[in-house]
């Protein structure tokens, strides 16, 4: 038989020997704080990058947006013209057939007043219109 008697219950009246609360709140605390500190610093990094955009972009003479394709399916292409219509569209495109050919644009990616008057293609999306025919979120401006 063992002499070894060991208890299955212990006594919470003993003390601690861990790391006191207010000791364990300063740490905590302390810890907050600097993770808190290297996130706005590290944001502010991040910021000064110059595109955030998952895809690529272009900038030159003959095109301004997106270079994605597969995301702006639809094509139009005319005389970029000041003036959307009833509040739909700021820009439009003039085409061959009068005005139930216009195409009204939009833009959240290309400041489409630097193509005022030139021939262009616009790569975008539509969405649908009270009053325009045809409404136009460009992503991609080409120069013709």
């Amino acid at each position: 038989m063992n002499n070894n008697k060991t208890t299955l219950i212990h006594n919470f009246n003993e003390e601690n020997s861990g790391v006191p609360l207010r000791m364990f709140v300063v740490i905590i605390g302390a810890v907050l704080l600097l993770g808190g500190a290297i996130g706005f610093g590290a944001s502010r990094i991040g910021s000064a990058k110059k595109s955030t955009s998952l895809y690529p972009t272009v900038q030159d003479d003959k095109s301004a947006g997106i270079a994605d394709k597969k995301t702006f399916k639809d094509t139009a292409e005319g005389i970029l013209r000041e003036g959307g219509i009833d509040g739909e569209g700021n820009f439009h495109l003039e085409r061959p057939g009068g005005k139930s050919q216009n195409v009204y644009l939009t833009s959240t990616t290309v400041d489409l007043s630097e193509y005022v008057g030139k021939k262009i293609k616009v790569h975008g999306e539509t969405f649908s219109a009270q009053k325009a025919g045809w409404l136009m979120d460009v992503g991609l401006v080409e120069v013709q």
